[in-house]
């Protein structure tokens, strides 16, 4: 990424100044991870507005110029003294935040760090790869005893003893019946099979995303080789220039012609970074093209409600065609 692509894409959509204020927008510019609020000013100047709380590490981090934030008000006056005649702000802002900003200039919600942060560079796939290895140690000395957030617990503490910030988003641990919930909270029930388990670290800023699922009886050994077939299926299609969702349609059709297809009742995957969930998604209606150094997730699930579910997922690199990233096999079952 450099600054200047993103000044020219300005320019192209009109925009004299952008104003950032999510957080992992912040990082992608910075460098820098917030924990209270912050922003940046960005144009061919850009500044990190930092409150007092964070503006010692901002400081020490921060790869743009660090000023103390104080007011809204004292951002306004300076856009004013810049003569700003349009103001790009993030689509995900929030309504408050946005009223702030009203003035003698035109607002434009727009999405210009999205096809950005979609491609990813040699340092950020490091970022990742580091986040995965961590996730697959963690895994491998879990043991499925007691109650399922018990279970959930150790795999968390886990991942921050192997080095992972904090947990890339909230672990599932779904057992038993529970097991065709998709996004199922662990609860207090005691772990048995099928055991679904969704989990991710996260190395400097950087997520990973990996599912894998314990099965017991023949029934369920079947649904999870039926699943691992659609993965591979979907893996093996995605390279530089396919559809988004000609991914999905492949994962499916191989489902739907085992006759589950009313039993898969999600998206294939999602691109991931510095959020879990990123885009482009590898889901029906996305007609994006995938791009080299996309990293993406392919995660098929069957869920029969009642009775239980399975998905298995993995991390991709496009590449000029899939470079897996996850090293646990598919078949991987816990102790």
């Amino acid at each position: 990424m450099e600054f200047n692509d993103i000044i020219n894409k300005m320019a192209a959509d009109n925009i004299q100044t952008a104003l950032f204020f999510k957080n992992e927008n912040i990082a992608y510019l910075s460098g820098f991870h917030p924990s209270s609020f912050s922003m940046v000013i960005f144009n061919e100047d850009p500044v990190l507005l930092a409150s007092k709380m964070d503006l010692e590490e901002a400081k020490k981090f921060s790869k743009i110029p660090v000023e103390e934030f104080n007011s809204f008000k004292d951002v306004k006056e300076t856009l004013k003294k810049e003569g700003i005649k349009t103001l790009g702000i993030e689509n995900t802002i929030s309504l408050g935040i946005c009223k702030q900003f009203r003035g003698d200039w035109k607002i434009v919600a727009n999405d210009i760090l999205v096809p950005f942060r979609m491609i990813k560079s040699s340092e950020e796939i490091k970022k990742i790869q580091k986040a995965i290895k961590i996730s697959e140690k963690s895994i491998k000395s879990l043991r499925l005893q007691g109650k399922e957030w018990e279970v959930a617990a150790q795999l968390n503490y886990n991942m921050r003893a192997n080095g992972s910030q904090k947990e890339a988003f909230d672990t599932i641990v779904a057992s038993g019946t529970r097991s065709s919930l998709p996004h199922a909270e662990s609860s207090s029930n005691y772990i048995s099979n099928p055991s679904v388990i969704d989990w991710g670290a996260r190395w400097e800023g950087y997520c990973s995303d990996c599912t894998r699922t314990n099965v017991e009886t023949e029934k369920q050994e079947e649904i999870r080789n039926i699943i691992l077939e659609a993965k591979k299926a979907g893996i093996k299609s995605i390279a530089p220039g396919v559809k988004a969702s000609d991914v999905d349609k492949v994962v499916r059709q191989v489902i739907v012609d085992y006759g589950y297809g009313d039993n898969y009742i999600h998206s294939t995957g999602h691109s991931i970074g510095l959020e879990v969930h990123e885009e482009p998604s590898l889901s029906v209606k996305n007609e994006s093209k995938l791009e080299k150094n996309m990293v993406v997730t392919v995660e098929p699930g069957i869920y029969i409600e009642g009775h239980f579910g399975v998905r298995i997922e993995d991390m991709v690199l496009v590449k000029n065609k899939a470079k897996i990233l996850t090293n646990l096999p598919g078949d991987f079952n816990f102790e």
